[in-house]
């Protein structure tokens, strides 16, 4: 299903971003699938956050149902799905880079890597270009 602000309260593209990710939860399963390797529901749940199972549950529709990522069978046991990222959602990759580096400069207990940082401030393409090689 393809959304668009068509329904939303208004066409401004922040509004659109908000009604989109607008919750403490939506960004995280996407940062849990670009930056964390996860892939399965039971691997969200066991994020530092400890996301409840029904809000896991509706963020992963939600995300299936805007395009952002997919769920399909688990070729290695039927009763699990695999989550991924879209295109839409690897589109996304860029602006979680930068709330990353915003969040370590203005956080002064963020865990972010000194690895990530170091790279972020030489060449940030080149740190992007890493992330979507290991998604």
């Amino acid at each position: 299903m393809t959304k668009n602000s068509k329904d939303l309260r208004s066409n401004c593209p922040i509004n659109f971003a908000v009604e989109t990710f607008g919750d403490k939860w939506t960004l995280l399963v996407i940062r849990d699938l670009m930056f964390k390797g996860k892939r399965h529901y039971s691997d969200f749940l066991a994020s530092d956050e400890k996301i409840s199972t029904n809000i896991l549950a509706d963020r992963l529709q939600k995300l299936d149902d805007n395009g952002v990522v997919t769920k399909s069978a688990d070729p290695d046991n039927a009763s699990k799905f695999i989550y991924s990222l879209t295109e839409k959602g690897l589109a996304l990759l860029p602006a979680m880079v930068e709330m990353t580096a915003w969040s370590a400069n203005y956080d002064s207990l963020t865990n972010t890597p000194s690895e990530f940082l170091n790279t972020y401030n030489k060449d940030k393409d080149a740190l992007i270009e890493m992330f979507k090689a290991k998604i």
